[in-house]
């Protein structure tokens, strides 16, 4: 991909790039739904990227250039908030914008974004996008952030900008993520552990090719829920409750604020017993637990859909499967399967075939492996010159 993306700038651009940078996307091995109420949550960082690759300018003029769109949009650096650019551009002139309230806007630049990370999957590209832009940025101006500076950044650039309320996950797996492992998160105090992934293990989507329904008026129910069930339990977040308090206060929640709060408690332990099992290198433990988070959220947070349920049900039937759930925040959408590495052909053409062959939909596969964060490619002149 970066000699590629090279060629490509040269051609377009008639000069070679100064930088190259590029952030991960990411898939959620279990804790949906925790973070919200400070709880915790496993992320892995996928090898599937966002590359940007940049070289600046000094008239101010930002030429982007997007490969997935086939499409350049011009604007200046003082018209960042122009709210008639395309969409695809609100990540860099959010990044761009924010640093010049912060500290010091980046200078125009021609700039072409590739990205290999699937659409639609539930993967983050758009944190990628905004990290991969961040790390940009900051070599621009000649700042330095820390890797979790730069996820908090791009939470801001989301939140702010871009107008998206979105937690702060997917920006710390993309940034923090270590080769080889899953990212523990605890969503209250941000603190991040590196879990390593046994390597005979494959981590696969599968995207059920049922699309979203609800998913905004859905989410935002569950939160208030999840808010009404700490309030009776007189906790801040859920993350605070046990699930013997759930049970004790069962009788003045209503039975589906109940469910929701037995849903993320349960999940949170689920999350920590998952990081044991990997760590024990206990995969058959690890999709056990995979498991029940499903169960959970198709019974309890009531966030699946019958095409998802058939789906992880297909793949766990699977000889070389350890275990499948829905990932994401629900009503369709994908599922996460943990697969032995040596049956993972198999495994996802199988999944494939009998997905469309019940459900009449075709899903599509897609095998990771745990990456790293973050980071510079290259950067091919001293700064300033």
């Amino acid at each position: 991909m970066q000699e590629t993306l090279v060629q490509a700038f040269e051609q377009y651009f008639g000069l070679k790039p100064t930088y190259m940078t590029r952030a991960p996307g990411r898939v959620n091995l279990i804790g949906d739904h925790t973070d919200y109420n400070d709880g915790f949550v496993l992320p892995m960082a996928i090898d599937r990227h966002v590359w940007v690759a940049a070289r600046p300018r000094e008239d101010g003029m930002i030429n982007l250039y997007s490969l997935n769109y086939e499409s350049i949009v011009s604007f200046s650096t003082d018209k960042l908030k122009n709210p008639d650019q395309p969409h695809w551009t609100e990540h860099l002139r959010g990044v761009w914008y924010l640093l010049g309230e912060r500290a010091q806007r980046p200078p125009g630049v021609d700039i072409m974004i590739h990205g290999d990370v699937p659409i639609g999957a539930g993967l983050s590209s758009s944190a990628a996008i905004e990290v991969a832009l961040i790390e940009l940025a900051l070599k621009l101006i000649d700042r330095t952030m820390t890797q979790k500076e730069k996820a908090l950044f791009g939470v801001d650039v989301e939140n702010t900008f871009v107008g998206v309320p979105s937690g702060v996950m997917d920006q710390l797996a993309s940034a923090l993520s270590q080769q080889g492992s899953a990212l523990l998160i605890d969503c209250r105090s941000l603190e991040t552990q590196s879990v390593d992934i046994p390597a005979r293990a494959s981590v696969v989507v599968i995207d059920s090719a049922k699309r979203r329904q609800l998913t905004e008026g859905g989410y935002a129910l569950r939160r208030e829920e999840c808010e009404q069930a700490a309030r009776i339990m007189g906790v801040s977040h859920l993350r605070d409750a046990t699930l013997d308090m759930v049970n004790r206060y069962k009788a003045e929640m209503p039975e589906n604020v109940f469910r929701r709060a037995r849903h993320v408690v349960t999940e949170n332990q689920r999350v920590l017993l998952a990081v044991d099992a990997l760590r024990a290198g206990n995969l058959r433990r690890m999709g056990e637990l995979m498991n029940e988070s499903h169960y959970s959220m198709r019974d309890d947070f009531q966030n699946s859909v019958p095409e998802l349920d058939r789906l992880t049900s297909i793949a766990r039937k699977h000889s070389g499967c350890y275990g499948a759930r829905m990932t994401g925040g629900g009503f369709g959408g994908a599922a996460v399967a943990l697969v032995e590495k040596h049956v993972l052909d198999a495994f996802m053409e199988d999944v494939k075939a009998s997905y469309a062959e019940q459900v009449g939909l075709q899903a599509s596969t897609y095998a990771f492996e745990p990456a790293g964060g973050s980071g510079v490619i290259f950067e091919a002149a001293p700064r300033g010159n």
